[in-house]
């Protein structure tokens, strides 16, 4: 089978089934696991890894969106080439990956053509269900059947330590320059590992929001999960926030409890590591019951 992942979280949920192999193409931001790095990259996005400031790049992306209806444009004639079986796309953001119609168009003029297995979750329930939809579409069902239990055991020991735990306000924001709220399963994870999200919205769509929601949220923890950012990109923002009115007077700030974490794995990949997310999230939290995450720093906050 020759199967084209385009987008990381698919191309991490066919690894977890130990079908990597199959892989012939992937998308520009597929890295993990490490093997996905050698295999050739079916689309581009010219913003990708950029420098520019946040805002910058938040207003490229609403223009191009509005324009254009795309970021990402694919590699036909790659694909052409490769001949696919599989091609595993999603319609949940088009912010995150190539758009699903320009797929699912596409496809239509390949040879067979190719099945295209669409992603669409907005919770963790729906996670679960796209590994066994993956693992349909590959022919290794039971694999899929086995990776969701192993995964909902994970879920449920945070949930059952995490129970009883004083519920802390925590906010994640998603971007800083504009600050952008949580969504789709992000305020679910908050929840079962001890918290609650004051401004993140189960099921939606991440959205922009006023500097005044999140002075009005009080967070107890504020968490900096940039989308697409590594933890130094995202700290190289920290001084935009710092700056806004009332910072200093954040429950998070002044209890020290700011925290950056990867937004190009944590929080924003619909895959198996979404598990890993969340036992993060359960470390922040309430570390007097769960081991702390190496993967979430705490932000050094300077005096004003």
């Amino acid at each position: 089978m020759r199967v084209v992942t385009l987008l990381p979280a698919a191309t991490e949920i066919v690894a977890a089934l130990d079908m990597l192999d199959d892989v012939v193409a992937v998308s520009h931001e597929c890295d993990f696991p490490p093997g996905a790095n050698a295999k050739p990259r079916a689309t581009h996005c010219p913003i990708h890894e950029s420098t520019l400031p946040s805002a910058e790049i938040d207003r490229w992306v609403s223009e191009s969106l509005r324009r254009s209806g795309t970021l990402y444009t694919l590699d036909e004639a790659l694909l052409r080439r490769l001949e696919p079986d599989v091609l595993v796309t999603q319609r949940l953001c088009d912010v995150c990956a190539v758009g699903y119609a320009s797929v699912q168009a596409f496809a239509a003029t390949l040879p067979g053509p190719p099945r295209v297995v669409d992603l669409d979750p907005s919770s963790l329930a729906d996670i679960m269900q796209d590994v066994r939809t993956v693992a349909d579409a590959l022919g290794v069902r039971e694999r899929g059947d086995a990776l969701v239990a192993g995964l909902r055991a994970r879920i449920e020991a945070v949930r059952a330590r995490a129970a009883d735990a004083a519920r802390r306000r925590c906010v994640v924001l998603e971007w800083i320059d504009p600050p952008f709220r949580s969504g789709h399963w992000t305020p679910e994870l908050v929840e079962i590992a001890g918290g609650v999200e004051p401004l993140g919205r189960k099921g939606e769509d991440a959205a922009r929001v006023s500097w005044d929601a999140v002075r009005t949220a009080a967070p107890e923890v504020l968490v900096l999960a940039c989308c697409g950012y590594r933890v130094d990109r995202t700290l190289r923002d920290l001084p935009l926030l710092a700056s806004q009115p009332g910072w200093d007077e954040l429950p998070a700030v002044r209890a020290g409890e700011v925290y950056a974490v990867d937004g190009t794995v944590h929080l924003s990949r619909p895959g198996p590591r979404i598990v890993d997310s969340l036992e993060l999230l359960a470390g922040i939290l309430h570390p007097e019951r769960f081991a702390p995450s190496p993967d979430a720093v705490r932000a050094p906050l300077s005096p004003r």
